[in-house]
């Protein structure tokens, strides 16, 4: 394109997510509210009387409550410095079930 609205280098390249390097007190909020509510939905699940091997799976869990706070805002990356990728970077967190972390990790 010419003119006053031709791409500039910047525009073409460059950061396309802007992901910060810590989660801010309101992202970590949410994610709180979000396990908690996968919480509530395993519970309502459980209380219906269904069995199924991925509710078993679900229930041996820990729940939001009973995690420490490194395996509620870090996920074991092997890729990652120091093994632990902050949540903030892992797309649908809280729809995967990687609540507990390797021995060790």
């Amino acid at each position: 394109m010419f003119g006053a609205f031709r791409p500039s280098l910047a525009a073409q390249g460059g950061l396309l997510w802007k992901n910060p390097f810590r989660m801010s007190a309101t992202r970590k909020a949410n994610v709180r509210k979000r396990l908690k509510a996968v919480d509530d939905v395993i519970a309502a699940v459980a209380e219906s009387g269904v069995k199924c091997k991925a509710l078993d799976e679900a229930l041996a869990l820990p729940k939001e409550s009973e995690m420490l706070a490194r395996d509620k805002y870090t996920v074991f990356s092997r890729n990652a410095k120091g093994y632990r990728k902050s949540v903030h970077k892992v797309p649908k967190f809280t729809k995967s079930t990687n609540r507990t972390s390797p021995p060790g990790f």
